[in-house]
């Protein structure tokens, strides 16, 4: 996979002003006020959320004719019913029944096919800030924005929500995987920090010992889909304008919350974002997976919350320049995670081995050998 960002930010920053939307699934109410400084575990928002309506076939478990419902009926509609309570019996003294599959209100009632909706009581969500830092807006009845000065690299996709935790380093080597072995009671509630890549087994291993998320290089696409039991390559479509893992798919059926840097196969972590994760080494961390490569752009993100004191800090991260000599990570696939130096950029199209003419850059990589590559094949490093 290529990812390139137009806006021209940076996968690594090591200090600057990290701003965090948290926004409730529906209308609620905002629990906090600007100017509030808020740590992870703390509820900043609730809303009551409906439950999916519920529809029974009243006269088939009473083998009635469906006209008949409303003579059976022990409640009307509006009626308030618990779960297990007797919702229609066919005759007084004997007969079946049917019982209330849920808790709710009767909603409807049609006499035409038999069947009655019930309408679940409402759960509570509340919303918590998943790291520490200050409000700095509120979105009435919708959210908040929160700022902190945080160390911050962004994957070319993953999946999961917002969850914090604390940074586990699991492997000493950013080519090195993260193997099931290496996954035990010590990981629980933990951000795991892996090399090379990752299979299902372990996925699966990370979510029985209530792993909130995992950090990799690169992952095998037929293990993803083994993990998120999807048979067909259709489940995404990496050249679509609006690629992205179905994350609401992904979210229900795993608590768990995976970011990949480099993309499918076995390439390394790059090593400038593998350093900056080991120097903060069991550290508090936000990890976002929600991918959108385009319309809008959404990169999975991992935040490291710094000291207000640290120094360095900046109010946006910096978009360094690509000129000659700064340091660039490759995106295109033969090269995909490796780092290498600029030697030239191009003022004109040049031609490429592939013939085509495009803007390009001339890099160095770490063993001599020189490249010509076109510029959305690049990434620059702070």
């Amino acid at each position: 996979m290529s990812l390139y960002v137009p806006s021209g930010t940076s996968p690594v920053i090591t200090s600057a002003l990290a701003r965090i939307e948290r926004r409730l699934p529906q209308s609620g109410e905002v629990l906090v006020r600007v100017g509030q400084r808020v740590e992870p575990e703390d509820v900043i928002a609730r809303a009551f959320v409906p439950g999916t309506p519920q529809i029974i076939n009243v006269a088939r478990a009473l083998t009635i004719s469906p006209p008949y419902i409303e003579r059976v009926m022990r409640r009307e509609v509006g009626n308030k019913v618990a779960e297990g309570e007797v919702l229609a019996r066919s005759s007084f003294l004997s007969g079946r029944t049917c019982l209330a599959p849920v808790s709710g209100i009767i909603t409807a009632m049609d006499s035409e096919t038999g069947y009655v909706t019930i309408t679940p009581d409402p759960t509570e969500y509340q919303l918590q800030a998943t790291i520490r830092g200050l409000i700095m807006e509120v979105m009435p009845y919708e959210g908040v924005r929160i700022e902190t000065p945080a160390a911050q690299i962004f994957g070319a996709f993953g999946f999961g929500a917002e969850r914090s935790g604390v940074l586990r380093l699991l492997v000493t080597d950013p080519v090195e995987p993260i193997l099931p072995d290496k996954i035990d009671a010590r990981c629980a509630y933990a951000i795991l920090i892996g090399g090379g890549g990752i299979n299902a087994s372990a996925l699966r291993l990370a979510v029985q010992k209530q792993v909130r998320g995992i950090i990799v290089g690169s992952i095998e696409e037929s293990e993803l889909r083994m993990f998120l039991g999807e048979r067909s390559l259709d489940y995404w479509r990496t050249n679509a304008g609006t690629w992205k893992i179905p994350t609401n798919h992904a979210e229900d059926t795993h608590e768990l919350t995976l970011v990949v840097t480099e993309g499918f196969g076995h390439a390394p972590m790059s090593a400038p974002l593998f350093d900056l994760l080991a120097e903060h080494d069991r550290q508090e961390a936000l990890i976002e997976g929600r991918t959108h490569l385009r319309s809008p752009q959404m990169r999975p993100r991992v935040a490291i919350p710094l000291s207000a004191r640290s120094a360095g800090v900046q109010l946006e991260p910096a978009l360094p320049a690509l000129k000659p000599g700064v340091t660039v990570r490759l995106l295109d696939a033969a090269h995909l995670g490796q780092t290498a130096r600029v030697r030239t950029v191009s003022t004109n199209p040049r031609r490429l081995a592939s013939r085509v003419r495009t803007p390009s850059v001339e890099v160095t990589l770490d063993n001599g050998t020189t490249l010509l590559l076109p510029r959305t094949s690049i990434e620059v490093l702070n």
